[in-house]
């Protein structure tokens, strides 16, 4: 277990630290255009081999693709370390989120196997997710600390250390288990492949609509998503192995739990890479600092998480917390559209503590609710869905909410500059590495010395602030409609071990 708990901690160290790094990183590298794509790159391809990897558990045991994907993750990380352009971190972050999503595919699925009944897996289940917290308490200000006083680099390489780490306590302590009760199946490689295809062009026509691609790419694009959803449905309802049981979306338990799974993801996401944007280019404040408002949200989802352990099995409903976490973080969500540059740190930290606290409710408790109305021999592929399906929302928010804000922020700048009959300085504060990059920025002061540059630019970071605002207030509406969900969730009863099945150790 301290094995797992390592990989989980590289994971989330990943997902908290470069959250914190991206506005450095894009002003280094100059490359706005691609700021969301250094994250959904990663969680594409996640999100497409989190269920391979999940059934490929299921029928092989989980240990040899823990150590293939703890190599695979730890090599990635240090081609993001080395990137010297955009597109080559993007590509780089691609591969790495292979690694990540074996990685989030084993790692969570390992805990039942081991540990069948279900109080001692509800304590090895807060174990991991103090693991997970931890490691994300800890990200943001690591972040920040890496980026001010050694590089944007970092960020990434401080993951070596932790997957060396990782890897000889995997290989050493882990067992085996195989499953015996049936015999491997084939793997379902085309509705692996629609999958990606559904992703892939459905992430590609959301980034490219603000920038004015052709109207008949994007509507290309959009065909070819749609056809790709369609065809998957269509292959996964005949296909005698799918890779997404269609009785398992449809079953009246779990199919709540992925949706809801679906809004924490796109709502985490989008807090997580937009706050520390606009604390830096829209507040001014340096990655450090940033990451210190940012590290309250992590540090109490592990608060959240621990306290769930001690009450979750002592309630009549328990499914109750997921509707308080859900409300608590949407809270959250519409507080930070609240936020401004003179509005006290501590008021931010303690929407952030808040915030935590909501997550703490919401990850733990989706994950042992699938696992206890899954099926047994389902557990990996249930297991995989949920963080599929996390994955996916993380995705979406991150790219729908960087298009709402380079929209917003783009019409905001270019009404801006018509009131105040100065459009030509329109190329230069369009685009937010004007803000974030110390070097563009002293050159657009020299450039336009006698146009008030000062004023220019606090006007520029307050309507960049606006732009984070509204994305923010349409993800608390959207985490809302979770409330719908929550209430279709059955009553799921905690005080019983999981059915038997018999596993064979090597």
């Amino acid at each position: 277990m301290l094995g797992l708990c390592c990989v989980l901690i590289m994971v989330a160290l990943d997902q908290t630290v470069v959250g914190t790094a991206m506005p450095t990183v894009v002003a280094d590298l100059r490359g706005f255009s691609l700021y969301a794509w250094v994250g959904t790159s990663y969680l594409l391809t996640s999100v497409i081999t989190v269920p391979i990897f999940g059934k490929l558990g299921d029928d092989h045991g989980r240990k040899p693709f823990v150590l293939t994907a703890i190599v695979l993750f730890t090599g990635a990380s240090m081609l993001c370390g080395l990137a010297q352009t955009m597109p080559q971190l993007v590509l780089a972050r691609a591969l790495q989120g292979v690694g990540g999503g074996m990685l989030v595919a084993t790692t969570f699925a390992c805990v039942p196997d081991l540990f069948p009944h279900t109080a001692e897996r509800l304590r090895w289940q807060v174990m991991l997710s103090a693991a997970f917290g931890l490691a994300n308490a800890i990200g943001p200000s690591l972040g920040g600390f890496l980026t001010e006083y050694f590089g944007w680099r970092w960020v990434f390489f401080v993951n070596l250390p932790v997957g060396v780490v990782s890897l000889w306590f995997v290989w050493r302590f882990l067992p085996v288990i195989r499953h015996s009760a049936r015999p491997p199946s084939r793997l379902d490689w085309q509705g692996a492949a629609l999958i990606a295809l559904f992703l892939g062009s459905l992430q590609l026509a959301v980034e490219w609509l603000p920038q004015h691609k052709p109207p008949l790419l994007l509507g290309g694009l959009a065909v070819l998503s749609l056809t790709a959803l369609l065809t998957l449905i269509w292959w996964e309802k005949r296909s005698p192995n799918p890779l997404l049981p269609p009785s398992m979306l449809s079953h009246r338990g779990l199919a709540p739990l992925f949706g809801l799974s679906l809004l924490m993801g796109f709502g985490m996401f989008a807090v997580m890479y937009y706050a520390p944007l606009m604390f830096q280019a829209g507040f001014g404040l340096s990655p450090n600092q940033a990451g210190l408002l940012v590290t309250p949200l992590v540090v109490f989802i592990t608060i959240g998480s621990m306290l769930n352990g001690r009450i979750v099995q002592r309630l009549r409903h328990p499914t109750r917390l997921l509707t308080l976490g859900l409300v608590m973080f949407a809270l959250t969500a519409a507080l930070l559209s609240r936020v401004g540059p003179a509005t006290a740190h501590g008021l931010i930290i303690a929407n952030m503590m808040m915030g935590g606290l909501g997550l703490g409710l919401l990850m733990p408790n989706l994950t042992i609710f699938v696992q206890q109305l899954a099926p047994r021999q389902q557990l990996g592929v249930s297991t995989a869905m949920l963080q599929s399906t996390r994955m996916i929302g993380g995705m979406l928010g991150t790219a729908l909410m960087g298009v709402v804000v380079s929209h917003q922020f783009q019409q905001r700048v270019g009404a801006m500059l018509t009131t105040r009959q100065q459009p030509q300085w329109l190329h230069w504060l369009a685009d937010p590495q004007t803000l974030l990059n110390p070097d563009i920025l002293a050159q657009f002061r020299q450039t336009a010395a006698a146009a008030q540059p000062d004023a220019l630019l606090a006007a520029t970071r307050l309507l960049l602030v606006d732009a984070i605002h509204f994305s923010q207030w349409l993800v608390a509406v959207i985490l809302l409609l979770g409330l719908w969900l929550a209430r279709k969730v059955p009553p799921v009863e905690l005080s019983h071990a999981m059915p038997p099945q018999a596993p064979s150790h090597d």
